[in-house]
């Protein structure tokens, strides 16, 4: 009896958690897509995750569009599969025409312990098929661009992108939107950059992953630049020492830290910059020209290659991408123009540092200060005092190191002193496109 007992008390048991298992796992796999809705294409990766803790055992897509469908993926998992992420793109077939389609996701688990249908989930996605590329149409027509310099394209796209701007040898600089619906990109020419190399093109690609390429017309003013030999002392290098030796540990001598700073320092300085670069508004907040340190003097000139000598052997080699002006030692440093402080604390070879956002990726570059009097997100207006000249970071002397910063990258300060080329290269551009905007 007791064994017929305990064979009752068993299946009793196998029944009941046979009935447990079942009532907990009578819903189908869990599935998510990359995309819910919106424009789509056949360049976009989509991405399907399928979830389900008996196991997958199989998945279909399809897209439909009228009475046409066609498949997209299909798949059996072996078992055990209890995640799976599928990335697709849809067919570019003859039939698929742009307008709206249909994506019909099915998928299917294990059965309970390996027979039966199993469950089932199926879940229909609306999208916009849009294969086409997007439309440009460039409004500004002169682009005179000086070696090192900056020019300025203004454009509209027909649709709303998720990434447009300029780009040319690997680099991409950013475009932003203005109030009139069109967009303005400004861009540097690097003045170390082969001009083989400088093809400026305006890039859109919009929210269905489609991308166009459009040309424009410029002309390239090129431009020369000195050179300069700088004789290292010991003073000067025990000074760099003091100042960067936390940086950079395992260098040996006041000579190994100073080639370190001016190196990799100088290289991690520069990411920086392209990430601050980042922080802009996307409409102008500067007003005409900018200003330049009262009663200064130029002490160091914009893309100067400098060649470094210690005991007459030449030890290093960089350009310098700024204006270095000298006046009264601690001299009250003014806003070059209106903008909002992303910058303010130590950076690099440049010591203490301001950066000021003037929008649109433009921005002002303040270094080896003594004293910074603003603190990031401060709104300054053109004049505003942010600090005192200084001879932190990587200078010899009591100075301003004064550049400008495109998009992260430092161009001829020059052109943004003088009134005429900001009206012919920028201010009539962009008033000109508000015009041609506004007339629609």
């Amino acid at each position: 009896m007791k064994t017929i007992a305990v064979a009752v008390i068993l299946i009793l048991l196998l029944l009941v958690g046979f009935g447990v298992y079942y009532f907990l796992d009578t819903t189908g796999p869990a599935l998510a897509l990359s995309r819910q809705s919106g424009p789509i294409s056949s360049r976009l990766d989509v991405t399907l995750r399928l979830r389900d803790r008996s196991g997958l055992r199989s998945v279909s897509v399809n897209l439909v569009q009228g009475q046409k469908s066609f498949p997209v993926l299909s798949k059996e998992y072996p078992s055990g599969t209890k995640d799976a992420a599928e990335t697709f793109r849809l067919p570019a077939q003859p039939g698929l025409k742009e307008g709206p389609v249909r994506l019909e996701v099915k998928v299917a688990d294990r059965s309970i312990f390996g027979f039966g249908s199993g469950n089932r989930t199926e879940h229909a996605f609306n999208f916009e098929y849009q294969n086409k590329p997007p439309a440009v149409a460039i409004l500004s027509t002169a682009h005179n661009i000086s070696r090192g310099g900056a020019g300025l394209v203004v454009y509209t796209v027909n649709r709303e992108v998720v990434r447009t701007g300029v780009v040319f040898a690997d680099r991409f600089y950013p475009a932003y939107r203005q109030p009139g619906g069109f967009y303005a990109c400004l861009f540097p020419f690097p003045s170390d950059l082969p001009e083989e190399r400088f093809v400026p093109k305006v890039l859109a690609v919009d929210q269905a992953g489609n991308e166009r390429l459009t040309g424009i017309y410029y002309h390239v003013l090129e431009k020369s630049f000195p050179r300069d030999r700088i004789e290292l002392t010991d003073t000067f290098l025990e000074k760099v020492a003091s100042e960067f030796k936390d940086r950079f540990p395992k260098a040996a001598t006041p000579l190994e830290v100073f080639l370190k700073v001016n190196g990799e320092g100088r290289k991690a300085d520069r990411q920086i910059l392209d990430q601050v670069g980042l922080k802009t508004s996307p409409t102008p907040l500067w007003e005409s020209e900018f200003l330049r340190l009262p009663n200064s003097a130029p002490r160091g000139s914009f893309s100067q290659l400098r060649s470094y000598f210690y005991k007459g052997k030449q030890v290093d080699e960089q350009y310098h991408l700024g204006i270095d002006l000298a006046s009264l030692a601690h001299s009250k440093v003014p806003a070059a123009n209106s903008g909002h402080v992303v910058w303010a604390e130590d950076l690099g070879i440049y010591g203490q540092c301001v950066i000021i956002d003037h929008g649109m990726g433009l921005q002002t570059l303040y270094g080896h200060l003594s004293r910074i009097a603003v603190k990031e997100g401060d709104q300054v207006k053109k004049g505003d005092i942010i600090g005192d000249t200084g001879d932190t970071g990587l200078a010899g002397g009591d100075h301003l190191h004064f550049g400008v910063v495109v998009s992260g990258q430092e161009v001829n300060p020059i052109e943004w002193w003088d009134p005429s080329w900001i009206k012919n290269n920028v201010i009539g551009k962009l008033e000109e496109a508000k015009q041609v905007a506004g007339g629609k």
